[in-house]
């Protein structure tokens, strides 16, 4: 069952749980059509995923100040949290399938980590690899930027294709996207 939140109630329901488990906030209000049509393939939908993903439902009249930090400018939008930040999301009705897909999206292991798995197996950039098992995302992106000026153009497409999967998970507001991402653009062109 989903939980309602509010302004007060939002920071423990959402950006805490999203540290540890994926929170789909569906932003809506009694009065609109779309939302009440929206609510139940929605909650079908999380809750065929059990424990993966929860459901919070936030009362646009009833907390303004929510719809205002998450630029809620129509409803039903749909936000999905992880790690303490909006990672996807959508505005308008959806139908089951669609949001099927979403959810998925949203439940896949980061395309960051499938590709750390993938230079394991394979033997790969070690000195990367030994950077991210250090967990220096920075450190990583250094090694990419200073990398690709002298890579074979199959390997720069690779480190561009593992610099592109730390930004995304990183996220586009934080300052090490922004500033690896004109570095690598200088380093590529």
């Amino acid at each position: 069952m989903p939980v309602e939140a509010t302004e007060d109630t939002f920071e423990h329901e959402v950006i805490t749980r999203s540290l540890t488990q994926a929170v789909l906030v569906d932003f809506w209000a009694d009065w609109c059509q779309p939302c009440h049509a929206l609510a139940p393939v929605i909650e079908a939908a999380v809750e065929d995923r059990g424990d993966a993903v929860a459901l919070v439902k936030v009362d646009v009249d009833a907390n303004p100040g929510l719809s205002e930090t998450y630029s809620v400018s129509g409803i039903p939008a749909v936000k999905a949290f992880r790690d303490g930040r909006v990672v996807a999301q959508f505005t308008g009705v959806r139908s089951r399938a669609a949001l099927d897909m979403f959810l998925d999206e949203l439940l896949a292991p980061p395309r960051a980590d499938a590709l750390l798995d993938e230079l394991r197996a394979s033997g790969e950039l070690p000195e990367l690899v030994e950077i991210l098992d250090r967990d220096d995302v920075e450190g990583a992106l250094q090694f990419i930027v200073d990398a690709v000026p002298a890579a074979a153009a199959a390997d720069r497409d690779r480190l561009r294709e593992i610099a592109v999967a730390l930004f995304e998970r990183l996220g586009p507001d934080d300052p090490l996207t922004t500033i690896y991402r004109r570095r690598l653009a200088a380093a590529l062109y």
